[in-house]
C-alpha cells in the first residue's frame, strides 16, 4: 500500500511535465507556421498598402498617364507671370502643386501696377518684357496681335480649361431661366425689364466687369461688342456680388466657379433656346444654402449641354528664348494627366486636348 501511494504522484508529476512540455511545443509549431504564413503572405501585403495609401494620399500616383515628374523641358530659373482673375483658383491649387514636384521652375507672380487682374493688363505686360508668360481668359484680339508683330514678336495662345460662365439674379426673382440669346440682349440694352422675359414689372440692372478685363468675351463672340449705356461697371466680382444681392432687379454673369456657390445670390439655368434650360450648378440640392452650397455643374460643361463657357489660355511668347522655354513647359505641366487633374479640382474642365496639342506644337 504504502509503494503503491508513492508511486502514483511521481508518475502524476511526468505525465504533467510531459502534457506541459507537449503544449510548449505545440505553440512553437503554431507561432512558426504563422511566421511563414507573414512572411509568405508580407510583399502581397505591403503591396496592397501601398496602392491603398497612394489612391487615398496622391490619386495620381496610381495612374499610368503623364504626371509633372515626367514632364521633360522644364528649365531651371525664377521667371515672372500674371495675368486674369479667373486663373486665381488654378494658380493656388495647380500652380502649388507644381512648385512642390518641379522646385527648379521658380513661378513668381508679378502684381500688375494698378492692382487690377485682368487678361488685358497681363497680355500688356507681357508685351511690355515685365511677364514670361502670361494668363488669360480670352482669345488675343487683333490688335494685341498687331502690336506683338510690331515689336517682331509672335505670341501663341494656348487653351489650358474650360469655364462655365454662370448669370446670378437677386434671390427674389422669379424666372426660370434664360437663353444666351436673352442674356445678351439685356447687356445690349435691348431688354430693360424682367417683365420682358416673363418675370415681375421690374427695371433689369445688369453688372460687369470693366470691358478691358475681357467680359464681353463671356457672352459675346468678341471682346469688340459694345455694351449698352445702362449696363454699370464694377471692379471686382465681390463687389458684383453685393450689388446684385441688394438690388431686386439685378443681373450679373462670371466664372461658375466663382459665383454658384455664393449665397446672396441665385444662379439661374440658361439655355440655347426656352425648351431646354441646364443649370450651372449640379442638381438636385436638397438643402438650401448655406447648408449646402450649389457647385459648378462640370459634367455639363464637359458633354456641352451648358451653352456658355469660354478657354482660359496661357499667351506664351514664340522668340526661341528662355521665356518661350519656361512658358511652354508650364502649359505641359498644366496639360499632363496631372495638371488636369488637378484643374478639375480647381472647379474647371480640359480644353479640347487636340487643339491644346496643336498650339503646343506650333
Amino acid at each position: 500500500m504504502f509503494e503503491k501511494s508513492n508511486q502514483t504522484p511521481l508518475k502524476k508529476n511526468k505525465d504533467v511535465v510531459l502534457l506541459i512540455k507537449g503544449l510548449i511545443i505545440g505553440k512553437v509549431l503554431i507561432l512558426l507556421v504563422i511566421g511563414g504564413l507573414l512572411w509568405w503572405l508580407k510583399p502581397q501585403l505591403w503591396s496592397s498598402a501601398t496602392a491603398t495609401n497612394q489612391t487615398s494620399e496622391n490619386p495620381v500616383a496610381t495612374t499610368n498617364g503623364s504626371t509633372y515628374d515626367r514632364t521633360t523641358g522644364v528649365p531651371s530659373g525664377t521667371f515672372n507671370y500674371g495675368g486674369s482673375a479667373a486663373w486665381i483658383p488654378i494658380r493656388q491649387v495647380v500652380d502649388a502643386q507644381i512648385q512642390q514636384a518641379r522646385p527648379e521652375l521658380q513661378l513668381r507672380y508679378i502684381q500688375p501696377p494698378n492692382g487690377n487682374l485682368s487678361s488685358s493688363v497681363g497680355i500688356q505686360m507681357l508685351l511690355d518684357g515685365k511677364l514670361d508668360f502670361a494668363h488669360s481668359s480670352r482669345p488675343l484680339t487683333a490688335a494685341e496681335k498687331a502690336l506683338a508683330q510690331k515689336q517682331g514678336l509672335t505670341l501663341a495662345e494656348i487653351p489650358i480649361a474650360m469655364d462655365g460662365i454662370a448669370a446670378v439674379v437677386h434671390p427674389s426673382l422669379q424666372i426660370s431661366g434664360l437663353t444666351v440669346e436673352q442674356l445678351q440682349q439685356i447687356y445690349q440694352g435691348k431688354i430693360t425689364n424682367w417683365s420682358q422675359l416673363g418675370g415681375e414689372n421690374l427695371p433689369i440692372v445688369p453688372y460687369t466687369r470693366h470691358p478691358q478685363d475681357g467680359s464681353p468675351v463671356a457672352i459675346f463672340s468678341t471682346s469688340e461688342q459694345a455694351f449698352g449705356t445702362n449696363v454699370r461697371s464694377v471692379n471686382s466680382t465681390t463687389a458684383a456680388l453685393r450689388l446684385v444681392n441688394q438690388t431686386p432687379g439685378a443681373i450679373y454673369y462670371a466664372s461658375a466657379r466663382a459665383v454658384v456657390h455664393q449665397c446672396g445670390v441665385k444662379p439661374i439655368p440658361l439655355g440655347e433656346n426656352s425648351d431646354r434650360f441646364v443649370a450651372p450648378y449640379r442638381e438636385p440640392l436638397s438643402q438650401p444654402c448655406p447648408n449646402q452650397r450649389h457647385q459648378p455643374n462640370l459634367a455639363a460643361f464637359t458633354d456641352g449641354s451648358y451653352p456658355l463657357t469660354r478657354n482660359l489660355y496661357a499667351i506664351v511668347k514664340q522668340d526661341g528664348g528662355r521665356a518661350q522655354q519656361a512658358g511652354e513647359a508650364y502649359t505641359k505641366l498644366l496639360l499632363s494627366d496631372q495638371g488636369q487633374q488637378a484643374i478639375r479640382q480647381a472647379g474647371f474642365v480640359q480644353a479640347a486636348a487636340s487643339t491644346a496639342q496643336n498650339k503646343l506644337a506650333n
